[in-house]
């Protein structure tokens, strides 16, 4: 997963109903037909599992155009990974490893 400093990203703006993760906020930009955006959506799942306070919240790419061209998403599947104030302090594209995933936790976390 690659650094990446943005301006924070709202609640509202993701379409997160319940808010973001208490301590953070995996993000997920999938669309239908993408393979392996059904691997990195129980990846996700998993790990926002395991760690207390941490959200999961699928985006679909094609239903949400305006948010994919002012975050930069290029391809899907793309993992934000936001800590508790809304900031990405990582993101990936492609099927991320659940080792890969719980690292960038960490840094949102810290």
């Amino acid at each position: 997963m690659e650094d990446f400093v943005a301006d924070q990203v709202s609640a509202e703006a993701i379409g997160a109903a319940d808010g973001l993760g208490e301590r953070a906020t995996l993000v997920q930009f999938s669309s239908a037909f993408c393979q392996p955006c059904r691997a990195t959506r129980r990846t996700l799942a998993e790990v926002a599992a395991m760690v207390e306070g941490v959200a999961h919240i699928e985006i679909d790419a094609e239903e949400h155009l305006a948010l994919v061209r002012e975050l930069g998403i290029t391809g899907t599947p793309t993992v934000l990974v936001l800590d508790a104030g809304g900031r990405i302090v990582k993101r990936a594209t492609g099927q991320p490893r659940k080792p890969d995933v719980i690292a960038a936790l960490g840094l949102a976390i810290a």
